[in-house]
This record gives structure tokens, sequence and C-alpha cells, in this order.
């Protein structure tokens, strides 16, 4: 089915790029959390409580999708320890994802944003 985009989920590339946006999300949500809890006087737990099992949990996904990507990908060793080690700071998996389209370690989705951007190039001049 051709258009499905971002959840399309068939192809390893794309489940990869899938869980490195929800860990940023819920990295979002789980900072969003510690703040009410921590900035107030009176802090509030309950984005932590909601938060941080979620985060948790799309951690674990990531990582998994990290590993497998690496195996069915090809990565080198270098790469795979970029994209276990992006799931640590807030956000990075989605500047890992970034990186790993425009150097090609994506399959698929490396191949379609090289088409997309060759194919930009020539009406841009």
């Amino acid at each position: 089915m051709v258009g499905m985009g971002f959840f399309d989920l068939r192809s390893t590339a794309s489940r990869f790029r899938f869980f490195a946006v929800l860990e940023a999300l819920s990295w979002i949500g789980l900072l969003t959390g510690m703040a009410f809890k921590y900035l107030p006087a009176e802090g509030n737990e309950i984005g932590v409580k909601i938060f941080g099992p979620v985060h948790g949990g799309i951690f674990v996904l990531f990582v998994i999708s990290a590993l497998l990507a690496s195996r069915e990908l090809n990565w080198n060793w270098k790469t795979t320890v970029l994209a276990l080690a992006s799931s640590i700071p807030p956000l990075f998996t989605v500047i890992f994802e970034v990186w790993a389209v425009r150097t090609g370690q994506l399959g698929e989705l490396s191949a379609d944003a090289s088409k997309g951007s060759a194919a930009a190039a020539p009406t841009a001049s």
C-alpha cells in the first residue's frame, strides 16, 4: 500500500524511525512531568507516574528496534553504538534518525530521501 508514510511499519527502517520519534515524544512527556513535579513549591507527581513507565517501555522498544536495524541493515559497530547512545539524551533519537537517513544507513528510507532531493534539485536551478 503506497502512501502510508510514517505509520507504514512493514520494514525494519520504518519501525526504527517510528520508535525513534516515539521515544523522543515520550522524553518530552517525561520532562514535562518532571517540571511539574520539581518546579512548583507543591509539586505534582502524576506526570512522572504516567510518563516514567511509558518512556521506559518505549525506550526498551527503541533499543530492540535499533539492534534489529543494526543486524538487518548491516550497520557497523560505530553506527550501532551511536544509535544506542542516542536513546540516552532527550530527543537525540530523532537527531540520529535524520543523520542515518542522510548518510544512507536506513535502507529504503535513505533511498527515498535521495530520490526526493535529486528530483527537487533540477527544479531549484
